[in-house]
């Protein structure tokens, strides 16, 4: 296979019912830009009969096609990066494979690239999405610029390109949990948005509920980001001072107030914060304190163990099947 001026990755996850459409539309897609291509189709462990039609489409277009097989599921993010590893192209497209992305608008961002960008990310124009995943992604966009700096107008959309030498950075990286967006964000030099259709799914269900989108916003903070530490530190101080001062107000409250009686000791700091109450605020943003380290801690521990980040089965291409592990 001669090298291509454009890479087209999509991981694939139990995407059965929609592989077919996503075929019609990709490849007319993609012959309608004028440009040698190939498309990179990485299946994480799915369950179904997504590794067969994949390979399937890969017979029928073994010059434009190939596929890397996962033995099980890694998450998305990884399934990208194999695909970052495997691919030749001058510039790397990624999208999802459940057509929210729509494969006609892969032109737009080439066009931003052809205009100097090294790195252009999709603003989906019209989300077709459930009114909570709206506020939600909204809320998360908002506290991870904060947080992080990274400038991202619609972190959700994976539909975005990259030049070869970002991906290879990325590739590079060997993080094992990771925010592709996010860190290719970090090496560009020249980034850029554009805003992009958005569809809803051709058929399934979002792979993305609730619980993992909390977990992908937390890797995203931690990974790229101390600041959570920083604050949680700087709480802890501001409450210790918060006591001290407290403290010493009621002890002179006692002195020049009121008399040394019992009674009216009671009385002097029944005023201030109810014990009980206090407590459990307390004990609560301890725990939470002791998960955020934990979060870090866990980062640490994934990565000094060194074990691989993914297994490849095989890749399916023009010269053959190639067993591979990363």
């Amino acid at each position: 296979m001669d090298k291509p001026k454009l890479s087209v990755v999509i991981p694939v996850f139990n995407e059965e019912a929609g592989l077919p459409a996503l075929f019609a539309r990709l490849y007319p897609a993609l012959d309608a830009l004028d440009t040698s291509y190939e498309v990179i189709f990485v299946n994480d462990g799915s369950r179904d009969r997504s590794a067969a039609l994949l390979r399937e489409q890969w017979e029928r277009r073994p010059d434009t096609t190939r596929v890397v097989l996962f033995n099980a599921n890694y998450g998305q993010h990884l399934a990208i990066i194999a695909g970052f590893e495997r691919c030749r192209g001058e510039r790397v497209v990624t999208m999802d494979a459940d057509l929210q992305n729509p494969p006609e608008e892969i032109g737009k961002l080439l066009a931003a690239m052809d205009a100097g960008h090294d790195y252009v990310g999709g603003v989906r124009r019209t989300r077709e999405d459930s009114w909570w995943r709206k506020i939600a992604s909204r809320a998360m966009n908002r506290l991870r610029e904060r947080i992080t700096r990274i400038q991202m107008t619609d972190q959700g959309c994976m539909l975005r390109a990259y030049s070869r030498q970002i991906v290879a950075a990325v590739a590079q990286s060997r993080e094992v949990s990771t925010f592709i967006p996010a860190l290719a964000y970090t090496f560009a030099l020249n980034p850029a948005e554009v805003q992009v259709a958005h569809a809803e799914r051709a058929a399934g269900t979002s792979h993305y509920p609730l619980y993992k989108l909390i977990r992908l916003n937390f890797d995203l903070i931690t990974g790229f980001s101390l600041v959570p530490l920083q604050l949680f530190s700087m709480f802890g101080m501001l409450v210790s001072a918060l006591a001290l001062v407290t403290y010493v107000g009621v002890i002179a409250y006692r002195l020049f107030v009121f008399d040394w009686q019992e009674a009216n000791w009671q009385e002097a700091t029944a005023v201030f914060w109810d014990r009980d109450i206090l407590a459990f605020f307390l004990i609560g943003m301890l725990l939470f304190g002791l998960g955020l380290v934990g979060e870090y801690v866990g980062r640490i521990y994934q990565q000094v163990r060194g074990r691989p980040r993914f297994m490849v089965n095989a890749v399916l291409e023009r010269n053959g099947e190639e067993p591979a592990a990363r």
